[in-house]
Order: structure tokens, then sequence, then C-alpha cells
């Protein structure tokens, strides 16, 4: 009974030894060590900022806009004055269209070949210089939330009034040529379709004027290197002069959009 009772009690002993042996830990793989270390960067970032510190000094980034009226490119250069504001310099290049113009097709040898917007007297692009500024006005209380931010800007705008060139030949009359609405008339004209975006350069017209913006900026990506964001606003612009774009259709000079914006780019 004895022998019995101690062979039991052996055996506990070392069961519960081998129960207390800490077992060898594996060794983190590269993937775990780099997603570590970013959610260490992250966590120290975050601290920063609690503390009032600027997390980044500068920043540059392009947008991709598509507007109620037309669509561009934008570049932009941001200088932080604290963690949560930084001045920022823009530049865009814009195509500005009516709503009412009309494409249609047009047919040689019975195939739909180029396409025509019936009408349209001038293409009017703008090149746009703004100064703003960018505030934090929520979120993003943690790494994986979206910082929303207010940007408000304005600046000068040049506007470029092109006209819109097309390929016609005369009734009865086999050779091509370009011309412009209104001068190309149905009656006395034929459309061949479009003259191409490099037609009509050494016509164009300056346009000068001033433009402003107001718009919320949704930043996803905003404790990363890497600017990731969508930017929604509005957009007002006034130029010296009328700008002409469609016949029979009124020529103005203060033009007001609705915009929304993919921006990418980066941090230092």
């Amino acid at each position: 009974m004895k022998k019995i009772v101690l062979l039991l009690l052996t055996g506990t002993i070392i069961y519960s030894a081998q129960a207390q042996v800490t077992p060898q830990q594996r060794s983190p793989t590269a993937k775990e060590e780099k997603r570590n270390a970013k959610r260490d960067r992250i966590n120290a970032l975050i601290k920063q900022e609690e503390e009032g510190e600027i997390i980044f000094h500068k920043q540059s980034i392009f947008g991709f806009k598509l507007a109620s009226d037309g669509y561009g490119l934008s570049y932009e250069i941001g200088r932080f004055q604290s963690q949560r504001v930084a001045t920022l310099y823009m530049v865009e290049l814009n195509e500005k269209k009516t709503a009412n113009e009309k494409r249609f097709g047009v047919l040689t040898n019975g195939f739909n070949t180029n396409s025509v917007v019936y009408g349209k007297t001038n293409n009017f692009y703008q090149l746009k210089f703004g100064v703003g500024q960018q505030r934090i006005i929520g979120g993003k209380g943690n790494r994986n939330g979206v910082a929303v931010m207010a940007i408000y800007a304005g600046g000068l705008s040049l506007g470029l009034q092109k006209p819109y060139m097309v390929k016609v030949h005369r009734m009865n009359d086999d050779v091509s040529f370009k011309s412009s609405y209104p001068t190309i008339r149905d009656s006395l004209y034929v459309e061949e379709g479009g003259a191409g975006i490099f037609a009509g350069w050494g016509d164009v017209k300056v346009k000068p004027g001033v433009h402003a913006k107001i718009a919320l900026r949704f930043d996803w990506g905003r404790f990363n290197e890497t600017v990731s964001a969508l930017e929604a606003g509005l957009n007002a612009e006034y130029y010296a002069s009328k700008i002409d774009q469609l016949m029979n259709t009124k020529q103005k000079s203060f033009f007001f959009n609705a915009y929304i914006s993919l921006l990418l780019g980066k941090r230092k």
C-alpha cells in the first residue's frame, strides 16, 4: 500500500512540474514583425498627437475630381502649423461643361467613326491657383477611425475659352476643312466629326477670374505616411467676362458646382 501511495505522489509531482514548464515561444515571422512595428509606430503617433505635438510636417496630394459640371485634376502641398491645422497650396486643371450638351454620332460609309457635340461653340478650361486651410474637426479617435477635416480655400482662376472645332464639308463638295458653331449651318455644311482636342488653340481667349470653395475631407489614413481620402464640397467661380460655351444658351460669368474628389498622396 505504501508503494502505491508513493507512486501516486511521485506521478503527481512530475505532472505538476511538467505543467509549469513554459512552452517554447515561436519566433515571429517577417510579416508579423512588420505588422507589429507598424502598430507600435501608429501607437507612438497617437500618443504624440494626444500630447499636442505635430505628427507630420508636410503633405503632397494628387486629386481626381468629378464635378456636377465637369471634371479635373488637382495637386496640393500642405504645411502643418499644428497637429490639427495645415496651410494648403493648390493648383487645379479642369474642364467645365454645360448640362445641355448633346453628343451625336457621325456615320461614314455606314460606320460610326466620330461624334460631335451639336451647337458647342467653345471648350472651357480652368487653371486655378489657390491657398487655403485644412482643419481637423472630428473623428480619428483611434488608429482605425476616419478623420473628418474642414477645407476652405480661394484664389485666382485663369479661364481658357478654346473654339470647339468640327471637321465639315459643304453640300455637294467633298473637300473637308475645320470650322466651328455657329458658322456651321446644317443647310450648308455636313459634319464629319470632331476635329480633336488640339484644334483651335490658336484662337484661345483668356478669361481671368476668382474662385472659392468649402469642403469636408474624410481621411482614413491619417496616421500613415500614405494619404487616402475622399473630399466632397461646393465651389464658386466668377470671371471678368461672360463665357460662351453653347449656342442658344445664356452666357454667364458666375458658376457654382458640387464636386467629389479622390485624394492620394504622401506625408512626411
